[in-house]
């Protein structure tokens, strides 16, 4: 499977498993395995011993793999719609992710609840779950993913309000640094309505989290 005209998968071993859902970034694979050396050689391994001779390739394919969102505009999963006169909320709770902390370069992962109130316009749910997939495999922040997700809904759908709730775990807390485990994340993004009307915002919320109370 060619990466891209810059590195090649050709020489993979099968021991390590391929992407199977988004293509992977056209990152350049031998510029970072030439890194991922050095950086081994600098904490005083030995990137030539058995354990370590497929290492570079692993981390660069890996990097491929987490960044496969940087080159994509995820709003275009919201491009094909249809028109409903549906005019209660469309709430996709649950949807699990995998981040990379841009600060450290390490994972965070988590749930993302996303919603809408459509005003006539509305999508497929697989889309929703590839948008937040999409925003999520690129160098992160928990805040702008967030808000990217919500500002997506708006600015494609023109709905009269969308919410994006993240919980997620930051593997740059749990494991080095504070060392806080079991910490979670959590971050809102509440756009139209859901922000303006306290009514609104208290129904969302409140449906994101139901099930955590016991209730569905």
């Amino acid at each position: 499977m060619t990466m891209s005209s810059r590195g090649s998968c050709a020489d993979d071993d099968a021991s390590d498993s391929k992407p199977a859902d988004m293509p992977p970034a056209p990152v350049d694979i031998p510029r970072i395995e030439r890194a991922v050396r050095e950086i081994l050689i600098a904490v005083g391994e030995n990137p030539a011993r058995e354990g370590l001779l497929k290492t570079p390739n692993r981390v660069a394919r890996s990097f491929a793999e987490l960044m496969a969102g940087l080159h994509d505009d995820p709003k275009r999963h919201l491009t094909t719609v249809f028109h409903e006169r549906y005019d209660e909320v469309v709430l996709l709770r649950d949807i699990e992710f995998h981040s990379l902390c841009e600060h450290h370069l390490l994972p965070f992962t988590g749930r993302a609840h996303v919603a809408y109130l459509p005003d006539g316009k509305v999508v497929g749910l697989s889309k929703l779950a590839r948008l937040v997939e999409g925003y999520a495999r690129r160098p992160q922040v928990q805040e702008r993913l967030t808000t990217q997700i919500a500002d997506a809904l708006m600015e494609e759908l023109n709905p009269i309000g969308a919410a994006c709730v993240i919980e997620a775990v930051h593997t740059c807390m749990t494991i080095r640094g504070a060392k806080k485990h079991g910490s979670i994340m959590v971050t809102s993004a509440l756009r139209g309505i859901f922000k303006e009307n306290p009514s609104s915002r208290s129904e969302i919320l409140t449906l994101m989290y139901s099930e955590k109370n016991g209730k569905v």
